[in-house]
């Protein structure tokens, strides 16, 4: 299947990152919605209906390479990052980097504070990324999160006063598209 260059990544990066997806089994990955390809194209879709520049839609349909937090089954290990970064560029494998490394419980609280640590649950260390990364990982993670509350009601169900209280917090990261579409998929303020 030929990718689509939807909101300008290219199709050339696109297709060099859903065939190392591929191979890397994504597409027989089971995954709210379908496997976990279908989700990862969702979510660059989604940041391409918000804007998002070409780099942080291609962390987008890749955002699950190294594992997260919360979705544990890494296609990458860490030190293949050089080949995830050959298909996707140097920027979007940075963000796709810092949405496996977050530890989510330890930074979310303070995410929108401009100096509060990113804690990085592969290394057990904080450090402090720009505004540019808070901003990143946080339209990620509103896509991530949305795709999967508006695909699977029983996520939606179980996690949708959680998700409206961090993306209340997190508003400020957020780009008014992301903060609409939080408010479309979970109600609550928009």
């Amino acid at each position: 299947m030929r990718a689509v260059d939807i909101g300008g990544t290219g199709d050339a990066g696109v297709d060099r990152a859903r065939a190392l997806l591929e191979r890397c089994g994504a597409a027989t990955v089971v995954h709210p919605g379908g496997t976990l390809l279908a989700h990862l194209d969702r979510v660059r879709t989604l940041l391409a209906s918000w804007q998002a520049r070409p780099a942080l839609q291609l962390a987008g349909l890749c955002h699950a390479s190294y594992g997260t937090d919360g979705f544990p089954g890494a296609l990458l290990s860490l030190d293949r990052r050089r080949e995830l970064t050959a298909a996707i560029g140097p920027e979007a494998e940075a963000i796709v980097h810092a949405c496996a490394s977050c530890d989510r419980a330890a930074t979310y609280p303070a995410l929108t504070v401009p100096d509060s640590p990113f804690h990085d649950r592969f290394t057990g260390r904080p450090y402090h990324p720009e505004a540019r990364t808070r901003r990143d990982f946080a339209e990620l993670t509103a896509a991530n999160e949305l795709d999967l509350a508006r695909i699977d009601p029983a996520f939606r169900e179980r996690w949708g006063a959680d998700l409206r209280a961090l993306f209340a917090r997190l508003g400020p990261l957020l780009s008014p598209a992301a903060r609409r579409e939080c408010h479309a998929v979970l109600g609550g303020e928009g």
